[in-house]
């Protein structure tokens, strides 16, 4: 990864003044009656590291948004002692609130596609920020910006400079954001969730890249429901249940040996890396016996270009089956996907379901069978149509049925994903993250298919929230026979689910075979890497991430 140098000199951690101190905060909503944060008391050093973890709508979002003034519109933010880079957050204006942001407190946000301007290249929103805080002179601008990119590892950062965000995938646009977020070197850097859309050895680079600069005296608040992640970089954990803290202490501590039960459940939720942990209901009959498949690929390739984004890829899935597919971004796991769903047509080979013809048939055609092959899709605000509403939504793929019908069929689904009936009437941008990968998988389940294809369909669920998901899934596999074909970045999830995997790289598969075989044996060095780089708990300092 490309160096970067930190040019300005942080005060040694130890016996400095916190950049953060915050005691007694409180956020509510007043129109909505919600208390979101509820006698939170916070500090952070500069070159501390401090988590706060929880399920979704805990307050840790609201928590680290309050410390920019960003808590959203119509919230009332009060607190006993409220300061922030040294002055009196309290009496803060708007003008004192955008000096803040930026140059002394960077944000790294969950949903990049959200947070970067649709209408800008990723090379001009870096740039924003270093003419706005005068980081660099205008001729060094384009160098400076070319070395960000660089540094939290987006490859041929020139190019991807002069290219908009809807031209990125996930992982490479969760990377520009992060280098915006640093480009003025701030004293304090927010991440909520700054991992969720990398893959294990892309995330090792970003861990290493705060890691640096936290080393050079950068505070650190991070929000992640990845306690793998967490445990990999941060010194203090404030563990947020309804707006409260329910455990601190040093992060060995809290995530060792927890006192609380919350922290204990959150705990047993996370994916073991370990042999033996598929299946999280214990339902599922033992792997079937080779038949005819239900999804069938047969050595399909497509270019862009002159670059094979798959090339000569072969599979098969039976029914009641998970197949997991792992892989750096842009290994071609994506495009996969779009080919067993018929939304590509292959250069060459093919794709057969129910053992027929599917990616050989026109649409028309294949349309009367779409029902029988679902897709939960990683970004799911980028497959909703903002307009309609939840119900709308889950209740779309239920024409056939009677309206009041369609209404009680769809509070079922969203009851199956944890989500409550209130939420019919809300529309995408109203609900969390969390919730709108709830809503897709909801949907997806709608039909009743035969096969799910997966695209990282928990990457923004929370532990405890993701381990319902995951048993969910189970469950269907074992009532319905629904085979899975489960792409995920996170390789404790595909060893916890999935009977198979095949490892992508180039657009190739480097290696294929038994879950527990392949992780356990791995025999490419490719694979051998991404094991590697996977975080793991308990934490010990000899595990640490280290700039």
């Amino acid at each position: 990864m490309t160096e970067l140098a930190v040019t300005r000199a942080h005060p040694a951690a130890a016996g400095a003044a916190p950049l953060v101190a915050v005691e007694d905060l409180r956020v509510s909503f007043p129109a909505s009656g919600v208390e979101a944060v509820r006698g939170l008391s916070l500090s952070i050093a500069p070159g501390e590291c401090v988590a706060l973890v929880g399920e979704s709508g805990s307050g840790k979002s609201v928590t680290a948004r309050s410390l920019i003034g960003l808590a959203g519109p119509g919230a009332t933010v009060r607190a006993s002692a409220f300061r922030v880079g040294g002055g009196d957050a309290l009496t803060f204006g708007p003008r004192e609130w955008r000096r803040v942001r930026g140059r002394f407190a960077g944000l790294v946000l969950q949903d990049a596609l959200v947070s970067l301007d649709p209408l800008r290249t990723v090379g001009a929103e870096i740039t924003e920020v270093l003419a706005e805080h005068d980081v660099v002179p205008r001729p060094a601008r384009p160098e400076r910006v070319r070395a960000l990119l660089a540094a939290v590892g987006v490859p041929d950062p020139d190019a991807r400079a002069g290219q908009h965000p809807h031209q990125l995938s996930g992982g490479l646009r969760q990377r520009a954001l992060i280098a915006s977020a640093i480009a003025a070197e701030p004293e304090l850097i927010i991440a909520d969730e700054p991992t969720t859309a990398l893959d294990v050895t892309v995330q090792a680079q970003i861990l290493r890249l705060l890691a640096e600069r936290k080393a050079a005296g950068t505070a650190l608040l991070m929000i992640s429901h990845d306690l793998a992640v967490v445990a990999a970089i941060a010194d203090r954990v404030l563990v947020m249940k309804d707006g409260l803290v329910v455990e601190e202490g040093p992060a060995r501590e809290v995530l060792t040996t927890p006192r609380h039960d919350y922290t204990r459940e959150l705990l047993a939720a996370v994916p073991s890396m370990s042999a033996g942990s598929r299946r999280p209901t214990g339902t599922l009959s033992p792997t079937p016996a080779p038949r005819d498949p239900v999804l069938a690929v047969t050595g399909v390739s497509v270019a862009y270009g002159s670059r094979r984004a798959v090339d000569g890829v072969s599979f098969r899935l039976h029914a009641g089956e998970t197949l997991g597919v792992v892989g750096e971004s842009g290994s071609g796991k994506t495009t996969l996907a779009r080919l067993a769903l018929g939304l590509l047509a292959p250069d060459a080979g093919e794709v057969s379901l129910r053992g027929g013809p599917w990616s050989a048939l026109p649409e028309r055609r294949r349309r009367p069978l779409r029902p029988a092959i679902q897709v939960i899709a990683q970004n799911p605000l980028d497959s909703f149509d903002p307009r309609h509403t939840v119900g709308r939504l889950v209740a779309d793929p239920l024409s056939a049925l009677p309206r009041r019908q369609r209404r009680e069929r769809a509070i079922e689904l969203l009851g199956r994903v944890g989500l409550p009936p209130e939420l019919l009437g809300r529309r995408p941008r109203e609900l969390s993250g969390g919730q709108r990968q709830r809503v897709a998988i909801a949907r997806a389940l709608a039909s009743r298919p035969e096969v799910l294809i997966c695209d990282e369909p928990v990457s923004a669920l929370d532990v405890s929230v993701q381990a319902q998901v995951l048993d969910l899934l189970a469950e269907i596999q074992a009532e319905d026979g629904t085979a899975l074909l489960f792409i995920s970045h996170d390789l404790g999830v595909v060893r916890h689910l999935s009977d198979r995997v095949l490892v992508m790289k180039d657009g190739r598969v480097v290696e294929e075979g038994d879950v527990d075989e392949v992780f356990r044996h791995p025999r490419h060095p490719y694979t051998r890497e991404l094991l590697a780089a996977v975080p793991r708990l308990p934490c010990s300092p000899d595990e640490r991430v280290t700039g």
